[in-house]
């Protein structure tokens, strides 16, 4: 459950988030943590579709993983996250741990493709996208593939980064059965919806 004292705390995790990028020029060691609205809008999700099997695509240092995990612990769920740097893991790992999500969440370090083509068909209820924008659009046939009837889609960055994401989001509107908006939250929420 999300607590007024797990709110307080995601709140001060995501301003130390912020000043650390803020000290760091380089990309790779930043956090870039979603926005607490972002991590809200997740959890509603989640909560409101009791979605069981979570897969995430970007797990930096644990900051959405905790704000989804919070949610599919409720659910009574499992959520796996995918990043391809272990040291990015290590420190999600430590993250999830002091929220004590270590039993409803699993790290995993490697390539997203793997993982995607790992996954039975129609088997995850909600996938969170949140990482290298230029591979999103070669994702999306797996994606489609995995994802339950009514199963749900959330791209972070749809208006921040609009142009890198302009191929995922002609590719998701191209085909059939789906649905999908951007909303103004955070940096841009684009919400695909498996509409069969």
């Amino acid at each position: 459950m999300l607590t007024a004292a797990y709110r307080t705390r995601l709140q001060q995790l995501w301003q130390e988030g912020e000043a650390h990028d803020a000290r760091h020029a380089a990309r790779a060691d930043k956090r870039l943590n979603i926005t607490p609205d972002t991590g809200m809008f997740l959890y509603q999700l989640v909560r409101a579709r009791k979605a069981m099997s979570l897969l995430e695509i970007g797990t930096s240092n644990g900051y959405s993983a905790v704000w989804l995990g919070l949610a599919t612990q409720a659910n009574k769920g499992r959520l796996r996250s995918v990043d391809h740097s272990a040291h990015k893991t290590a420190l999600a790992s430590a993250m999830l741990d002091s929220f004590g999500l270590q039993h409803t969440v699993s790290l995993l370090t490697g390539d997203a493709f793997g993982v995607l083509a790992g996954c039975d068909d129609e088997s995850v209820d909600m996938l969170f996208l949140d990482a290298d924008r230029s591979r999103y659009a070669g994702y999306w046939p797996e994606i489609a593939r995995i994802l339950t009837p009514r199963g749900i889609v959330v791209m972070d960055n749809a208006i921040s980064h609009a142009e890198e994401c302009a191929d995922f989001r002609a590719a998701v509107l191209a085909t059939h059965g789906y649905l999908a908006e951007t909303y103004e939250i955070g940096k841009g929420q684009f919400v695909i919806l498996k509409d069969l």
